[in-house]
């Protein structure tokens, strides 16, 4: 799909028409009435007739019925100077679009021209396009998609300052190109398992590391059992599928600089989870493709900032297994090390996601990192607590989690700081190692975040993110359809971006 800045007119060579309109200025916007002017006042009485006002969130649509070349026009209301909503209209433009079986959509911005905005229709309109069609044949395959879609801003009453429309089109590229970074991590999320297992999962992030000369090291199971990745080995080893860690590291262009910042970014990486020998119960165990979702965030990542190539040393990390039910599986009452050098005891095998994260975060806590970040769809408790639209974010540090909190809000991804209550530790103890990885059946998603501190060593600056809801939406969203969101991915670029300038 080809997105670029141009014009938008009545008499342009588009199948449908998306125009953006702010409640305050709807009666006196000259783009609908020009449009109104075409179509012989049609647009105007509709909008009298269904007493439209252009709120925020609501839309209304109008066939041409042959007075234009262009068959629908869509109205989009967005709120005043709101990149996230403008971010959802463009979005819902492009699956209005699909659904009209359109190739060619204009969409007319509201407000004056900003780069912010433009970028934030470059992100949208690519969400909203987003299909995961890779298996479908025959009559279930789509006829039609998007090809081209041009973007046109409203002329500004000051007059452009000088390099303005470079600027635009970069704030477009920028934007396609995070678009397309949440796209591929929700295909990584929609593969079928029998598809993507741990190895074929490297496979592709090795891959794209190449495509972007991004440094990408593999470890296989030889690898990881050497290294002493004891808790990843554990729960890999009841699948034919061996385990794997990736490790991939971007370095900004040029000589380093004096005060650089490193992110270390771990994700969790099971492309399948049975339960193990706790197996789940048949319903829903379909769902557990997406376990791996937060491996997908460092891999989309990658792709991200190959686009964006902020001023900061990043390394995407992720710890790939299946747990699988087997004669070699590990078992409730086993004892694994780490390689932290902590013992655990394990209490139940359906627990497993904190276990090669511990391992992963020990890896990346050497890494020496001015901030540790990790994801995970890692307890059914978290959505219990928030629902499942919002992740539960956990941090050591408090300063660090209000500027999470600030980036998501940018983002319009929907987070929630949950606390640390460490009398909850308590129920960690174990007699016979040094911790159980599970505790009390109440607060089960602080202790999976209390669990996993253990594994961060001296990291001051640390944050959890328990994705389990928000990343696969049993329905459509504003952003994304049914299936795989690519939910952190936006909230940790706006989070990557503003620690690159310095806030």
């Amino acid at each position: 799909m080809k997105v670029q800045l141009g014009p938008v007119a009545a008499t342009g060579a588009f199948d449908v028409i998306a125009i953006l309109v702010n409640e305050d200025s709807l009666a006196k916007d000259e783009v609908v009435n020009s449009f109104d002017k075409a179509l012989g006042g049609a647009l105007r009485t509709l909008i009298k007739q269904e007493e439209w006002t252009g709120k925020k969130d609501s839309q209304l649509s109008l066939a041409t019925a042959g007075k234009l070349a262009i068959r629908k026009i869509y109205l989009l209301g967005v709120a005043k100077d709101d990149a996230v909503a403008l971010r959802a209209a463009c979005a819902r433009a492009a699956k209005n679009a699909l659904s009209d079986k359109a190739t060619k959509l204009g969409i007319v911005l509201s407000g004056a021209p900003s780069d912010t905005f433009v970028r934030a229709a470059g992100e949208g309109v690519t969400l909203g396009a987003y299909r995961f069609t890779k298996y479908l044949t025959g009559d279930r395959k789509p006829k039609a998609s998007i090809a081209a879609v041009t973007i046109a801003v409203r002329e500004g009453k000051a007059k452009p300052a000088k390099g303005a429309q470079a600027a635009l089109t970069d704030a477009l590229t920028k934007g396609v190109g995070v678009g397309q970074a949440v796209n591929l991590t929700r295909d990584l999320v929609n593969e079928p398992p029998n598809e993507l297992y741990p190895e074929t999962l490297a496979e592709r992030a090795k891959a794209l590391c190449s495509t972007h000369k991004i440094k990408c090291a593999v470890w296989d199971h030889k690898k990881i059992q050497a290294e002493g990745m004891k808790l990843l080995h554990a729960v890999g080893r009841g699948s034919r599928h061996e385990p794997r860690f990736v490790h991939m590291t971007y370095t900004p262009a040029g000589p380093a600089k004096k005060g650089r910042k490193k992110i270390v970014v771990v994700g969790k990486g099971l492309t399948f989870d049975s339960g193990g020998l706790c197996i789940k119960q048949a319903a829903g165990m379909g769902d557990m493709k997406c376990d791996m979702a937060g491996a997908a965030v460092s891999v989309g990542l990658v792709a991200a900032l190959a686009a964006l190539k902020p001023d900061v040393e990043v390394h995407a990390i992720f710890a790939a297994a299946e747990n699988m039910p087997d004669g070699n599986a590990y078992r409730p009452g086993d004892i694994w090390g780490s390689l932290d050098g902590k013992t655990v005891e394990i209490i139940n095998t359906d627990a497993e996601g904190r276990l090669v994260l511990a391992d992963a975060l020990a890896y990346a806590a050497k890494l020496e990192p001015d901030v540790l970040i990790d994801h995970a769809t890692l307890t059914g408790a978290c959505m219990i607590a928030l629902g499942s639209a919002t992740a539960g974010m956990y941090s050591n540090d408090d300063a660090l989690a209000a500027k999470y909190v600030k980036a998501a809000k940018e983002a319009g991804e929907s987070l929630w700081h949950m606390p640390l209550i460490e009398d909850l530790r308590e129920s960690m103890k174990s007699d016979c190692a040094d911790l159980k990885h599970t505790g009390d059946r109440y607060g089960g998603s602080i202790i999976g975040g209390l669990f996993l501190r253990e594994f961060i060593g001296k990291t001051k600056h640390w944050i959890h993110m328990d994705i389990a809801g928000p990343a696969f939406a049993e329905r459509p969203t504003a952003l994304s359809p049914k299936g795989g969101t690519g939910y952190g991915l936006l909230t940790l670029v706006h989070f990557i971006e503003s620690t690159a300038a310095g806030h």
